[in-house]
């Protein structure tokens, strides 16, 4: 039997997506293989197919088929090495089970093929289409929060594109920490939103002057600043950074173009 998955050449605009029908792969030592119902779109698919995502072309290179995430259902499962077989949580999850995960691309696909370790049961509380959508989003918000920022709790956080992806799940980690989160956001249909997911505070950067108002929330500047906007944002941003914080970059979504599906060269090298 065959799969369909989306396949790039080469780098480029949209018209360098297209389908092919391959055969559906077979899991190898340690590995499943999973029926997709749903897969996530990120804007780092997008950075894929115009060529800028550095470990695509580290790990896969051309042709590649982009996705980072999906759910669905596990219909096969590879000879287990010992390790795997005696990991409790591992003997939770079989044939069968509704599952979400993550896989280093190849997830436009109606199969993956991942290890194990890469998918996790489906909650009660989640459905099929949110937990395709929540793993890269949460995973990567979750490691630039307490993996690179090591904030404590009380500590002053500003993010910007906080109705993003990722800065949604930056919003509610910081609530969920005990953090006072300042969201930035770029249009006013946005800000109710934000509020709803915890935030203290919320800056129509499109309404009012972000940094006059940074500065109104938080005198002596944030303890660590989320942002995903480069040249943009990032000088001032590293301006109202306080003594001793930090400055994460999760993005750099001003340098690339909002319209039309291709980088513009001479804008990225300037």
């Amino acid at each position: 039997c065959d799969m369909k998955r989306v396949i790039i050449e080469s780098a480029g605009g949209y018209d360098k997506l297209a389908y092919e029908e391959v055969p559906i792969p077979i899991p190898k030592d340690d590995e499943v293989l999973v029926q997709t119902f749903a897969v996530g779109v990120n804007y780092a698919d997008i950075c894929v197919r115009m060529g800028l995502y550095a470990s695509a072309e580290k790990y896969v290179g051309w042709p590649i088929t982009p996705g980072f995430e999906y759910s669905g259902t596990i219909i096969q499962e590879g000879n287990l090495t010992k390790e795997v077989a005696e990991d409790p949580r591992m003997s939770q999850i079989k044939v069968g089970s509704q599952v979400f995960g993550v896989t280093r691309f190849f997830g436009y696909a109606t199969y993956v093929c991942v290890p194990k370790r890469f998918v996790y049961l489906l909650p009660k509380s989640m459905t099929l289409e949110e937990a395709a959508g929540f793993p890269s989003v949460y995973l990567t918000a979750y490691y630039a929060m307490h993996e690179l920022a090591h904030v404590r709790r009380g500590s002053k956080i500003l993010v910007h594109s906080a109705a993003g992806g990722v800065g949604s799940a930056l919003v509610q980690l910081g609530k969920a920490a005990g953090y006072h989160v300042t969201g930035v956001v770029g249009s006013s249909h946005k800000i109710d939103m934000v509020k709803d997911l915890g935030a203290d505070e919320v800056i129509d950067k499109s309404k009012e002057d972000l940094w006059k108002r940074a500065e109104e929330i938080q005198v002596e500047g944030y303890d660590t600043i989320y942002d995903a906007n480069g040249v943009s944002t990032l000088q001032e941003s590293w301006n109202h950074v306080a003594v001793g914080g930090r400055l994460v970059i999760y993005g750099y979504h001003s340098m690339l173009p909002k319209t039309g599906g291709k980088p513009n060269w001479f804008k990225l090298a300037w």
